[in-house]
């Protein structure tokens, strides 16, 4: 079959894109023809893929999404395709992979009542709208239980539309046999000493992933276990401000942010706390890369994922709504008790062996070439 993907923005180090990457990929294995479409690529292009970089601009991001929509329902009337699978929330999609939480609850419950006359409200509403609206079609990946059900409040569509993912960790983050090794390499590459301790933090968008929160909880440590622990924050992202609050807290120099990094495996074996304090996440996939690698979590509730840490004994989730003492006492808890963070790394490596954490672009794949959407929708 002709499988067309629809993503705005790919770049290699985002969750939803790593997943579109896998998911295209095995699709591709199983024989069939990918088609993406794209307003932003960043990095190589798979061997076999043909990419299709739409050639739309606009003011601002809806008259750039509206063109892009255009654009591409036109190129599918030319050139028709048997799938059209969205890794974003527009109109007219066979399946629609959710990686993105709910829109409609984050407008009603974080905004102001007038953000609802806005143009933006209107075009990103509609859109989700065209997706999870109760008469359409669209087969919805959920990879998420907490807005699989906040969608079906907010437009009643029926559950038979959703199909439950499992995780979707790369194999490349599971302990490998010389992991004592990596780990002494990347603590000294970065001068960790044998008895200090090192707190990573993974992922774009740093205000919304809490690096400013995990900085305030390095700052609050008592001052012998302050002055032994380093972070450091991988993603791609301004760093200036995060560097200048480590400033302010005094600890400039135990603050690292060096960018996004293709080596994340060393960081996650080589590190003794990965830090997610997100305000809002819809799953959390890098919370299992830590499991899987034995790496203890120190995370939020409003992540995803979260009950997968506590149902592996692999860490501290710090409950909603968030308090930043709660995050500092949790943090100086963990570190101060190595006996129980070994315990904690020894748990999660059990979790990760005895676990399906891993299967989800095979699930996805069955899920796009099932006979069940035949019927191909073009975008209108």
């Amino acid at each position: 079959m002709q499988l067309a993907f629809c993503l705005y923005k790919y770049f290699p180090y985002g969750g939803l894109q790593r997943d579109f990457l896998r998911i295209a990929k095995v699709c591709q294995k199983r024989g069939h023809a990918i088609r993406v479409y794209a307003l932003e690529w960043e990095g190589e292009v798979p061997e076999g893929f043909e990419l299709v970089m739409v050639p739309v601009s606009g003011a601002s991001n809806i008259k750039r999404y509206k063109r892009f929509t255009d654009w591409v329902t036109t190129d599918l009337h030319r050139r028709p395709a048997d799938r059209v699978i969205g890794f974003n929330k527009m109109p007219g999609l066979d399946v629609y992979y959710a990686a993105d939480p709910c829109f409609e609850e984050k407008s009603r419950t974080l905004r102001k009542p007038w953000y609802r006359l806005s143009a933006r409200y209107r075009h990103f509403s509609a859109y989700e709208g065209a997706v999870f609206g109760p008469n359409g079609k669209t087969r919805i990946m959920s990879i998420s239980p907490v807005q699989r059900d906040l969608f079906i409040k907010y437009y009643g569509t029926p559950k038979a539309r959703f199909h439950d993912m499992p995780p979707g960790i790369a194999p490349d983050r599971r302990a490998p046999d010389n992991a004592a090794e990596i780990r002494l390499a990347l603590r000294q590459e970065f001068g960790v000493g044998e008895d200090d301790f090192l707190l990573v933090q993974i992922g774009s968008d740093f205000p919304r992933k809490g690096l400013d929160r995990s900085v305030q909880a390095l700052a609050a440590l008592p001052p012998e276990l302050r002055a032994a622990t380093r972070l450091i924050a991988l993603g791609a992202d301004d760093a200036r401000p995060f560097l200048s609050q480590a400033d302010r807290l005094g600890i400039a120099g135990q603050v690292v942010v060096p960018g996004p990094r293709d080596d994340v495996p060393r960081f996650l074996l080589g590190a003794d706390i990965l830090m997610h304090p997100a305000r809002h996440e819809n799953t959390g996939t890098v919370l299992l890369e830590a499991v899987a690698a034995g790496l203890p979590v120190l995370a939020s509730a409003a992540c995803g994922y979260a009950h997968h840490i506590l149902s592996a004994r692999a860490g501290r989730i710090v409950p909603e709504p968030f308090s930043q003492p709660d995050l500092d006492r949790a943090l100086a808890d963990m570190l101060g008790h190595r006996a129980e963070l070994d315990g904690m790394r020894r748990n999660a490596l059990a979790y990760a062996g005895s676990t399906d954490l891993y299967s989800l672009p095979d699930r996805a794949a069955d899920i796009i070439l099932t006979p069940d959407s035949e019927a191909v929708t073009a975008l209108p």
